[in-house]
């Protein structure tokens, strides 16, 4: 039995709340406001309010506050445009042979896309090697209005105030977050920072020591560190309140599933899974922790009630491998690497309907959002995929970006802001 978990995650803002503070928004929900055009073109600028040249290469997702999106970026110190591959393949070499690397924060104007500042928070030649298709620049910022934290793994994690001023930098040393069965195959760090409450929240799953940590996000002081004994993972860890009023950190894992008590960092609760390299973030909704991963010996979906902990319902070959999944109106959204879409009914468990988006051609790594009764799924390739959120599938529109997606859209106030190949792209009606 595991302490209680209630129904929402405590992040979670009202809903009339148009900031988008960290990987998938609130409370890692992917939720966001207003109502977003069902149709675009990247090319023609169809409902493209603005596209902003992002140097060098990183996957992390734009984050919303106010009049200011942040984001991070890694550019190569030659100039060169850095290697990529993508698709759907199996290959686990990482790539060799880079250079040194600016590690970037950027801060843009929400309205026209100008770049208000940019902060190089660190440079050299990275300390880890990345896979084809990632980055040095995987984690998502996060902000609480007042801080922004940049993690980039090896590289360092550097906290600014809005307007670019550093406040504090802490170096966790080499965070190798490879394929555990291989580890000569380094693939990145991936796992987002999270603020809950002046607490930044730090899950590193890696080669050695493996450590969830809090820290001060004013000052950095840790204010705890606990050890897990897990693999690499490359998940984002989630906040949820307790039945007892108090909050814990909901982590995903191979070996190491389970809860923290955000005040003291002391294990609540813990469980095996059976993806062994799991990525997505836990989500919460209808009375339930949904935690999916899809790799090795198993692709589970397991929904934990939020009262007891107890799996309500389990599906052993259903779960998503890179996708964090979306939860609303009492169903869960779960989009496959090969475009495979399904739709379970979260109360029991059963699948509503699966469906194919595109002719599976092409790679899913953007985890899915919602606004405005529309789910958004975007293609490697840059094809978003409108559907009507519901229990029968209901294409909508499929529109061009023009450009490669690997990072996940963010939605605030009937604004999509997706991260391109070389641009960011602000996507409203007009």
């Amino acid at each position: 039995m595991f302490p209680g978990l209630v129904l929402a995650v405590t992040a979670l803002a009202s809903g009339a709340d148009a900031n988008w503070p960290q990987f998938r928004g609130v409370g890692a929900s992917g939720i966001g406001t207003g109502n977003p055009p069902v149709e675009w073109d990247g090319e023609s600028g169809r409902n493209v309010l603005w596209k902003a040249p992002i140097p060098g290469l990183g996957y992390s997702s734009p984050v919303v506050w106010g009049g200011r999106v942040f984001l991070t970026t890694s550019v190569p110190a030659s100039g060169q445009a850095a290697r990529t591959r993508l698709g759907l393949y199996g290959d686990i070499a990482p790539v060799e042979g880079e250079g040194p690397q600016e590690f970037r924060l950027y801060c843009l104007d929400r309205k026209s896309g100008k770049v208000l500042w940019q902060r190089t928070a660190a440079s050299g030649t990275p300390k880890v090697k990345r896979h084809p298709k990632s980055s040095h620049a995987n984690p998502t910022p996060a902000t609480d209005g007042t801080h922004v934290a940049a993690f980039f793994g090896s590289e360092g994690l550097f906290t600014y105030d809005l307007d670019g001023k550093l406040l504090w930098k802490k170096d966790f040393g080499v965070l190798d977050a490879g394929y555990f069965q291989a580890p000569a195959a380094q693939w990145g760090f991936a796992s987002s920072p999270v603020i809950h409450e002046g607490v930044l929240l730090v899950q590193a799953d890696v080669q050695k020591n493996s450590f969830l940590a809090a820290l001060d996000v004013r000052t950095g002081k840790e204010l705890w560190r606990t050890a897990r004994n897990d693999v690499p993972t490359f998940s984002t860890p989630a906040v949820a309140a307790d039945a007892k009023g108090g909050k814990q950190v909901v982590v995903n894992g191979w070996k190491h599933i389970g809860g923290y008590d955000l005040k003291t960092g002391r294990e609540l609760w813990k469980m095996a899974g059976t993806g062994d390299i799991p990525v997505p973030t836990p989500v919460v909704g209808e009375g339930l922790v949904i935690i999916t991963s899809a790799h090795g010996g198993g692709r589970p979906i397991y929904a934990m009630r939020a009262g007891s902990g107890e799996i309500a319902w389990k599906h052993d070959r259903a779960g998503n491998y890179m996708q964090t999944p979306l939860l609303e109106g009492g169903l869960g959204y779960f989009c496959y690497d090969n475009g495979v879409l399904s739709v379970y009914q979260l109360a029991t468990g059963e699948r509503l309907y699966q469906q194919r988006l595109g002719a599976g051609s092409s790679g899913f790594t953007s985890s899915p959002v919602a606004a405005g009764g529309r789910l958004y799924l975007t293609s490697e390739d840059g094809r978003t995929y409108v559907v009507g959120l519901g229990r029968e599938y209901k294409l909508l529109k499929e529109n061009e970006l023009g450009e490669q997606v690997m990072a996940s859209p963010a939605v605030s106030d009937g604004v999509l802001f997706v991260r391109g190949r070389d641009h960011l792209f602000a996507i409203g009606a007009k």
